[in-house]
């Protein structure tokens, strides 16, 4: 006798561009069903047509919805969600925006988690979707003292079955840290090809002589300008810091070059070339794994603390889970991480007071 067919999952995808559409490609491929729409029309229509949709329109038995949209539309929307009385009691939200703190703020939701895609795509919008987007991409997740760790588990693991690489971190942690690796290298890259661009209208070659350094540096540039100004807004304080350490480097190599230091100079650029060898690639699932048994109390806020010092630490967790004690308020958070970093877990999280134990999963 043959087992009846599962009963597929069921997401939500509300804004269908390059993210969203990739979202609900990737989601569909794994056996989701996935309904969704857009503010336009059109574009809700074509991400039924290219298959991102199984359904157009709202699905109130979803039980995860991703928010596609610019920043500043993502609270309310999720607070729509997850305040809605017809919808599931269970549903979760997470969202794909590249700033956390205010957004996650202004929701403050136990089951919304914020979600930051560290991935993208030369394309614009749903013509640029991919079903394999994600696939060894970094996706930040933003617990917070308040989160479901039943919300984030969902979140995890449906991002994860996307081939995603997780970190959690704070929503503050997060804004800080891609101010300097995401926001200022794609402003940047757009004032370098806004520069070249006003030189161009003085001399016309200039533009033809650009070759693969150049276009490697500005690729970004090409990127949709949509969802910026959002960003700039939301993440002005860390962008600005690091937009002033980006200046005063540039004026310290402009003295350099002006003094024809020639050693200062080479140095400078040895250490950028060995720190740019020393990025780490997009890598696949590790071979050996290892279960990191933390045991802690049932209290607001300890499963923020502890992911955020996996994600401090650099190190993925693959599967997380919590064993609650019948015997009390306490219970045993269970993190799957890479075997190679198991004990610098144990370490990081001993730091803050904890007892973790690691074994191999063979």
């Amino acid at each position: 006798m043959t087992s009846p067919p599962e009963t597929p999952r069921r997401a939500l995808v509300v804004g269908t561009g390059l993210i969203g559409g990739s979202v609900g490609l990737a989601l569909r491929a794994r056996g989701w069903e996935v309904h969704g729409y857009d503010a336009d029309e059109a574009r809700t229509k074509a991400a039924l047509e290219r298959g991102a949709l199984s359904g157009a329109g709202d699905d109130r038995d979803a039980a995860l919805a991703f928010v596609a949209t610019p920043a500043s539309a993502v609270p309310g929307i999720a607070r729509a969600l997850l305040c809605d009385p017809e919808r599931r009691p269970d549903l979760v939200v997470t969202d794909v925006s590249g700033v956390k703190a205010a957004v996650v703020g202004a929701i403050d939701h136990p089951r919304f988690v914020g979600g930051h895609p560290m991935a993208g795509s030369e394309q614009l919008g749903l013509d640029g979707a991919d079903p394999d987007l994600f696939v060894g991409a970094l996706w930040v997740l933003t617990p917070t003292p308040g989160t479901d760790l039943d919300a984030f588990s969902r979140v995890r693991g449906a991002v994860s079955s996307l081939g995603a690489d997780v970190v959690a971190l704070s929503p503050s942690d997060h804004d800080r840290l891609v101010a300097v690796v995401s926001h200022v290298p794609h402003l940047v890259a757009a004032t370098l090809m806004n520069a070249a661009a006003e030189g161009a209208a003085h001399d016309a070659v200039l533009l033809r002589l650009a070759a693969g350094g150049f276009r490697d540096m500005t690729r970004v540039a090409a990127g949709h300008p949509g969802i910026w100004p959002d960003v700039c807004a939301s993440n002005a304080e860390a962008i600005t810091a690091s937009l002033d350490t980006v200046i005063e480097e540039l004026r310290a190599m402009r003295d350099r070059v002006g003094a024809g230091d020639r050693q200062e100079i080479f140095d400078v650029l040895e250490r950028a070339s060995r720190a740019r060898r020393l990025l780490p690639a997009r890598g696949a699932r590790p071979e050996r794994l290892a279960e990191v048994r933390v045991p802690v109390p049932d209290r607001e806020g300890v499963l923020a603390e502890l992911t955020s010092v996996a994600g401090d630490l650099g190190i993925n967790i693959y599967d997380i889970e919590i064993a609650h004690s019948p015997e009390g308020p306490r219970g045993v958070l269970l993190l799957v991480v890479d075997a190679e970093d198991a004990a610098k877990l144990r370490e990081g999280v001993g730091a803050r007071g904890f007892h973790a134990t690691a074994q191999a999963i063979s």
